[in-house]
């Protein structure tokens, strides 16, 4: 049998109460993991808890909720300070939290403070969980940094300049984090497609901005998307089974970001794009 090596490390997982955050928690818990969920959200951290305690996993034990906004840093600190009192370490942080506003500049007057707050969050909430846990893990001689970036960091593309361009500067943070630390903390990239699912679309600005991540592929995802949306999709669709799946459940990446924690310590998965083999993404 292959080593579970999820078992005792303790990880501190942002934008915890929703989308992957929330898959990862119990799935980490019940891999044998110690977990500190932070989110901004108290009430959804608090139903995540009790959820976690429905399905018998050990909450007691292993499980820390704590209402944090990553965009401030002495939050952030204090939330990991709190994990490594209670835990005794943090060897793995997962910064997930975040948002994706997509427009177009001429939305500007509609998006701006959307844009805003994107930046906080995708840049700075990134950096501020990597500066969080930096001094932990230097001391403890070992860590695991996993930043969720996602395939608009490819590229530019219409309609994502700014959501883009947090992506991308969540690439360059963490590769030039690795550089630095390396031989003590790993870091590893996960770039995402589209994953209905997650609810992170329910931020898009403009819907006609997401053409750029869509190109001359735009008639036919719209029309499987519209038969998504109105349950006519085809089974070939649906089926994770058949290389024509095309909406990816965020089980999936769940279960990719557990995949790169649960290596030995010596081996580093460093930059991971999880997709449908069927969707019609152009980056």
């Amino acid at each position: 049998m292959a080593t579970n090596y999820l078992t005792d490390k303790v990880i501190v997982i942002t934008g915890a109460a929703g989308g992957f955050g929330r898959l990862l928690c119990r799935d980490a818990v019940a891999g044998g993991a110690k977990v500190a969920a932070l989110d901004i959200d108290a009430d959804a951290i608090a139903a995540l808890r009790d959820e976690l305690t429905a399905e018998g996993l050990d909450v007691a034990g292993a499980f820390l909720g704590a209402p944090t906004d990553v965009t401030d840093l002495s939050a952030m600190t204090g939330s990991v300070g709190q994990a490594v009192a209670r835990f005794g370490a943090v060897d793995v942080i997962i910064n997930n939290a975040g948002t994706m506003p997509l427009a177009f500049l001429s939305d500007h007057a509609e998006a701006a403070d959307a844009w805003s707050q994107c930046i906080d969050i995708n840049i700075k909430g990134v950096l501020n969980g990597m500066i969080a846990v930096h001094d932990q893990m230097m001391k403890q001689g070992r860590g695991h940094i996993i930043n969720l970036s996602s395939i608009y960091g490819n590229a530019p593309v219409v309609g994502a300049a700014v959501y883009g361009a947090t992506k991308a500067a969540v690439n360059m943070m963490s590769e030039s984090v690795r550089v630095e630390t390396q031989g003590t903390i790993k870091v590893t990239i996960v770039k995402p497609t589209g994953v209905p699912g997650t609810g992170l679309g329910a931020g898009i600005i403009n819907r006609n901005a997401s053409i750029g991540i869509i190109g001359q592929n735009a008639a036919e995802h719209a029309k499987s998307s519209a038969a998504l949306r109105e349950g006519r999709a085809s089974e070939v669709d649906l089926d994770p089974e058949s290389v024509g799946y095309q909406a990816l459940d965020p089980q999936h990446i769940a279960d990719q970001i557990l995949h790169a924690i649960n290596q030995p310590w010596g081996v580093s998965i460093g930059d991971i794009t999880i997709r449908a083999a069927g969707d019609r993404y152009i980056l």
